[in-house]
């Protein structure tokens, strides 16, 4: 690939509780998936996010996920697929304004945790955030994982499906993420995680946690904000991919 993008998910801080290190981690990424409030987030720190990825020249996405602030947005929430769609659209709402107040926008659409994992095979709920989109209008790309039935059904409406790939989480030999519940699921050798991000740009492949390589073809590629040593391993993985002839920018 000539270019690709990097996105982290940023603006997780909530009142005196401070996740990651956004203003950071800008220098290295080219995307910002913005918390807007649902699973963290309170609008001083929303705010403060967007005014940081506007200066960082880094594009805004909004990163909506179930109404769950107490479990980080990362339980399932058996809502109906109204009530869903409407609280995407709120927090997109919510979100718009402050980074327009910014002096930014929203330029794509990021489902977080148990949502975007939920909407890989759950037809109503994925139905739900691609209504929840094309009401908000605009047309925003929408950022989800390769293969998931959300990317079908956001391109049968109209929309463009950007897949993407996770730097700092193990894969199942099926090209599945490793649940979190187990053992190894997030990884920190940031050498290992460059190189196996550089194979993906440049082979279209990763390597599973058992060592086999699965094809995996992404426009964008994850470094979660909230990993500990991410400022680190998002600078890691710029630097080798860069080297490697592949340049970082916004998929948008």
């Amino acid at each position: 690939m000539a270019f690709i993008d990097l996105n982290s998910d940023v603006g997780e801080s909530f009142g005196n509780w401070t996740m990651g290190d956004d203003a950071a981690i800008f220098r290295s990424v080219s995307s910002a998936n913005v918390a807007c409030g649902f699973h963290a987030g309170d609008p001083s720190t929303i705010a403060r996010t967007c005014r940081d990825a506007v200066a960082a020249g880094v594009v805004i996405g909004a990163h909506v996920g179930y109404r769950d602030l107490a479990g980080f947005g990362r339980r399932f929430l058996d809502c109906s697929a109204t009530e869903l769609a409407d609280d995407v659209l709120y927090q997109m709402g919510a979100l718009s304004a402050l980074a327009t107040a910014a002096g930014g926008r929203i330029q794509y659409v990021k489902p977080h945790g148990a949502l975007y994992n939920t909407i890989v095979t759950h037809e109503t709920h994925a139905q739900a955030v691609v209504d929840a989109v094309k009401a908000f209008g605009g047309d925003l790309p929408l950022l989800l994982l390769p293969g998931s039935v959300a990317l079908a059904r956001a391109e049968a409406a109209g929309l463009r499906g950007v897949a993407e790939a996770f730097a700092d989480r193990a894969y199942n030999p099926d090209g599945t993420l490793v649940s979190r519940r187990e053992a190894g699921a997030v990884l920190h050798d940031e050498d290992a995680v460059a190189a196996n991000m550089v194979r993906l740009a440049t082979e279209g492949t990763i390597i599973a946690r058992d060592g086999s390589a699965i094809k995996a073809e992404a426009e964008s590629i994850c470094l979660h904000g909230d990993t500990a040593g991410a400022v680190s391993m998002a600078a890691a993985v710029r630097r080798e991919l860069e080297a490697a002839g592949v340049d970082i920018r916004s998929f948008v």
